[in-house]
């Protein structure tokens, strides 16, 4: 398969997979998408490749601007405003990586995003177990 027509395929099977998402895995695609662009950054500054380090880095930057953009200080409030400001400090830290070529500032950023994923994927996990709690007390 020739690499045009696999990024095809792969760019479909996103397109699927957005389609079909509800909001929390939407989130959880996000932050996949967002350490998967810095991880892919690491790679191109040890390359010495900083034309395309700066584009994923950019990236990154832009899904983490949309994840800050999605949080909602009415229902969240105080996490809301924690995520706000390790947004924040996320961008900033990308930021200083892409001017400074460092590696080290962009696993910063990696561990925080990794952190707050696992807290969100958490989150899934307990409201299933909880739904599905409620349903089986409810039809025993």
């Amino acid at each position: 398969m020739s690499l045009n027509k696999l990024k095809q395929y792969q760019q479909a099977q996103n397109q699927c997979g957005i389609a079909a998402a509800n909001p929390h895995r939407l989130i959880q695609m996000l932050m996949e998408g967002a350490l998967e662009k810095m991880a892919n950054a690491k790679g191109f500054i040890t390359r010495n490749d900083f034309a395309n380090k700066g584009a994923q880095i950019s990236w990154a930057i832009k899904i983490i601007g949309g994840l800050k953009e999605s949080l909602d200080y009415e229902k969240g409030g105080e996490i809301s405003e924690n995520l706000d400001k390790l947004y924040d400090f996320m961008i900033f830290k990308l930021s200083e990586a892409n001017i400074e070529n460092s590696v080290e500032k962009i696993d910063e950023a990696i561990t925080i995003m990794k952190n707050i994923k696992e807290g969100w994927d958490g989150i899934e996990e307990e409201s299933k177990a909880f739904f599905e709690s409620s349903v089986r007390a409810e039809y025993a």
